[in-house]
C-alpha cells in the first residue's frame, strides 16, 4: 500500500457483513478477504474475552472499535504520522457522523441491511471529509474551528436577534467553514455536536438555503431537529438549529434580508481572514510558522500555520511548507495530549489510547517543547487554554517560553478568545 494510504471499513458486529468501505490516497478498494481477515481476527479476540483495539506491523497501524454491539468501525493507516489517538478519534467522529446524519436507532436495531447501506450514503462526505481533510484541526481536538473577525461585536449582536426571530436559542454564522459568531446556548451544545454541525455545513455544496434533518450523537441521537442554513454571501452562512417551526420560506423571505443585509462588508470582511483566522492588526513573533489555541471553556480553537500576513511570507525563505506545518501541529497536540496533557481532560478517567507514559511523576506538566533540525514546538496549558506553537528552529530554545506566554496573553487578553 501507498504509505499515505488509509482505509476505513465499517461492519455489522453481528454478522460482519460489511456496510461501505472509504479510503484516502489509494485508487483500489481493499479486497475481500483481507476485510474478513481484519474483522475475523477482532471476532476471534472477543470470543477469547480479550479486548482487541490495536496493532503496530512495520509499515502499517490497525485499529478496531465496536459501538453499541451493533457496528464495527476499522481503520488501516500507513500514514507515518498515524497514532492511536488520532485513529481513535476518526472512528469516533465517523460514527457520530453516522448518528448525525440518520439517528442511532437505525444503527442500533438494523433490521434491514440493504436499507442501512443505502441511507448510510448520505453520510459519504462527511466521511471523507475526515479522512482527507487537513485544513481544519476541529476533528483532531473536537473543538470548533473558529476566525476573530473584524466587527464581530456588530455581527455577534445581529446573530442573537436573527436566531431569536427565527424561534431558536442556537445559531452560528461560519465563514469557509469555520465559526465567526455564535449564540451562547450554541456553545453550551456539546463539543463534538456543534463540531459535527459545523463539519457538515462545510462539507454540502454551496446552495442559498437549506432545511436539513439531524440527530444530536450527545444531545439528542434518537429525536431530529432541523438545521436551517442561509447563504449571506458566497463562503459565508448562518445557521439555526430549531424545531418544527418557522418554516424554511418564511426565514428566508422575512428575516434573512431584514437583519443581514445592511452587513454585507462585515460579512466578505470575514472572507478575508478565514484563512489566517485572525486580522493582519494582530502581530505576532516572526519565529513562529504555526499556531493552535484551544479555548477549554467554550470548546472552541484557533487554527493557522499563516500566521503572518502574506506579503511578509514571501519574502521569507520557508524550510517547512503549509502542509509540513500542519502535519507537525497536528503530530505534536496528538504528542502532548497523549503523553502529557492529559490527565485533567479525561475527568481522570484513563482511555486505553492514552500512554501511561506519565506513571510515577508527582507533577502535572503544564508546558514542554520539542526540537529538530527543521523546526520547534512548544506547548503551554493553563485553566483556561491550550497552546501550541510551530517555530522556526532559528529561534533559540530558551526564548520559547517568553513567546508563547506572550502570545497568548495576545489572543486572550487583547483579542478575548
Amino acid at each position: 500500500m501507498e504509505e499515505t494510504s488509509v482505509f476505513l471499513l465499517c461492519l455489522t458486529a453481528s454478522s460482519g457483513v460489511p456496510l461501505y468501505c472509504r479510503s484516502k490516497g489509494s485508487s483500489r478498494q481493499l479486497p475481500f478477504s483481507v476485510i474478513g481477515s481484519l474483522n475475523g481476527v477482532h471476532m476471534f479476540a472477543n470470543n477469547q474475552d480479550v479486548l482487541l483495539t490495536s496493532v503496530r506491523t512495520e509499515n502499517s497501524r490497525v485499529v478496531w472499535r465496536s459501538f453499541h454491539d451493533s457496528i464495527n468501525l476499522i481503520v488501516m493507516s500507513c500514514e507515518n504520522t498515524a497514532s492511536d489517538l488520532s485513529l481513535n478519534k476518526l472512528l469516533e467522529n465517523v460514527f457520530s457522523a453516522m448518528v448525525l446524519v440518520i439517528g442511532l436507532d437505525d444503527l442500533i436495531n438494523i433490521k434491514n441491511v440493504e436499507r442501512l447501506k443505502k441511507d448510510l450514503r448520505g453520510c459519504y462526505k462527511l466521511i471523507d471529509g475526515f479522512l482527507t481533510e487537513s485544513e481544519k484541526m476541529a476533528d483532531l481536538t473536537q473543538c470548533v474551528d473558529c476566525v476573530i473577525a473584524p466587527d464581530v461585536a456588530i455581527l455577534q449582536e445581529c446573530l442573537d436577534g436573527f436566531t431569536q426571530a427565527a424561534e431558536s436559542d442556537f445559531g452560528c454564522l461560519m465563514a469557509g467553514g469555520k465559526v465567526v459568531a455564535a449564540t451562547n446556548k450554541w456553545w453550551r451544545l456539546a463539543s463534538q455536536d456543534v463540531m459535527l454541525l459545523c463539519w457538515l455545513v462545510a462539507s454540502l455544496s454551496p446552495h442559498s438555503s437549506r432545511d436539513y434533518p439531524v440527530y444530536l450523537p450527545q444531545g439528542s441521537p434518537t429525536v431530529p431537529h432541523r438545521l436551517l442554513t442561509f447563504q449571506l454571501v458566497p463562503g459565508v452562512d448562518v445557521c439555526v438549529l430549531c424545531g418544527p417551526s418557522p418554516s424554511l420560506q418564511k426565514v428566508e423571505s422575512e428575516l434573512v434580508e431584514r437583519f443581514w443585509k445592511p452587513l454585507v462588508d462585515p460579512l466578505k470582511a470575514c472572507l478575508r481572514v478565514q484563512q489566517r483566522s485572525f486580522p493582519a492588526s494582530v502581530q505576532l513573533h516572526h519565529g513562529i510558522l504555526g499556531l493552535l489555541l484551544v479555548n477549554r471553556d467554550l470548546n472552541k480553537s484557533l487554527y493557522s500555520v499563516q500566521v503572518h500576513p502574506m506579503e511578509d511570507m514571501q519574502r521569507t525563505e520557508l524550510k517547512l511548507t503549509l502542509e509540513q506545518r500542519r502535519v507537525t501541529l497536528r503530530s505534536f497536540y496528538t504528542l502532548v495530549l497523549s503523553r502529557y496533557f492529559n490527565r485533567d481532560n479525561i475527568d481522570g478517567k484513563n482511555i486505553p489510547y492514552m500512554e501511561t507514559f506519565a506513571e510515577g511523576f508527582s507533577h502535572h506538566a503544564h508546558q514542554c517543547y520539542t526540537v529538530s533540525s527543521s523546526h520547534k514546538c512548544y506547548a503551554v496549558k493553563n485553566e483556561l487554554h491550550l497552546l501550541f506553537l510551530v517555530f522556526k528552529p532559528e529561534v533559540p530554545t530558551f526564548s520559547m517560553q517568553t513567546i508563547a506566554n506572550k502570545t497568548l496573553q495576545v489572543f486572550t487578553k487583547d483579542c478575548s478568545f
